[in-house]
């Protein structure tokens, strides 16, 4: 079944729910985001990750406002962001597939470059192999208002996100004649109570988890096409590398040994073929 997470993953699912407002023309995506969240916290402890109290709260918002957004597009889509803010000088980096159901992301606060501006960047992958890329400017440091600026921008509609409660979040985006006098209006109470007010039509679940896939075996895909020099450049004396992963900043044990297994096995397929 496609967007299920393996059943076998120790990571818990988040489930989220899409709803059409009837007579407002506008989508609603919900989801409540403490299992994801809690993956997330137990990721940091794992490789000793540690983001200060504001970068932790943007890649937390990132990655739920792109869940919600991921619930709402095509099942063949995937997309990461990459916010760029300046005072802290950081880039908050979140990715997910509706493929596999699964996001990750981090923080990067070294070697980001002074910018007269903050930017909001977008890569957009589809089945098949198109790739799609926006870049917008943002303005402040609220994650959740700069998705709405991207929408606004690049996706020419509106978006509007609300946390209802603690990490219970809820997007709306208007749709073809969306009534935009209402969209508007909506607060925070309006949202709260939006299922006795107006009249909701549950399209479809979908499930996501956070989860890098990061492996041994993924970074030695890398790896393969070095020169025997490369080789010894990358591995210790001892046989062993350390790597950081760019997509959500684990760090990876690769040990040469195996690497050689890897090769070996590489070898003996292509002489199969």
């Amino acid at each position: 079944m496609l967007n299920e997470p393996d059943k076998q993953s120790e990571n818990e699912p988040v489930e989220v729910r899409c709803y059409f407002v009837r007579e407002r023309n506008a989508l609603l995506v919900r989801a409540q985001f403490t299992p994801l969240f809690t993956d997330y916290y137990l990721h940091l402890m794992q490789h000793k990750i540690r983001y200060e109290g504001e970068s932790d709260l943007l890649l937390k918002n990132t990655l739920s406002a792109l869940t919600l957004h991921l619930a709402s597009r095509p099942w063949g889509e995937a997309a990461a962001w990459t916010l760029n803010f300046q005072d802290p000088l950081i880039n908050v980096f979140a990715t997910g597939s509706n493929r596999s159901g699964t996001l990750t992301g981090r923080v990067f606060d070294e070697s980001v470059k002074k910018a007269d501006k903050q930017t909001f960047h977008a890569q957009i992958t589809e089945d098949g192999g198109s790739l799609r890329k926006s870049v917008v400017e943002i303005k402040g440091l609220d994650a959740f208002r700069a998705v709405e600026e991207f929408y606004k921008q690049s996706e020419q509609r509106r978006a509007r996100i609300f946390e209802l409660e603690e990490e219970d979040l809820v997007m709306i985006t208007a749709q073809p004649q969306c009534d935009m006098e209402w969209f508007d209006a909506l607060d925070l109470e309006a949202v709260k109570n939006i299922d006795q007010s107006e009249t909701l039509s549950l399209l479809e679940k979908r499930v996501y988890r956070f989860d890098c896939g990061c492996s041994e075996e993924k970074f030695f895909n890398r790896l393969e096409n070095l020169t025997p020099d490369d080789v010894d450049h990358v591995f210790s004396k001892e046989g062993f590398a350390e790597v950081i992963c760019p997509r959500c900043g684990a760090k990876v044990i690769l040990s040469r040994e195996h690497f050689a297994a890897y090769i070996s096995k590489i070898d003996n397929e292509k002489e199969e073929q």
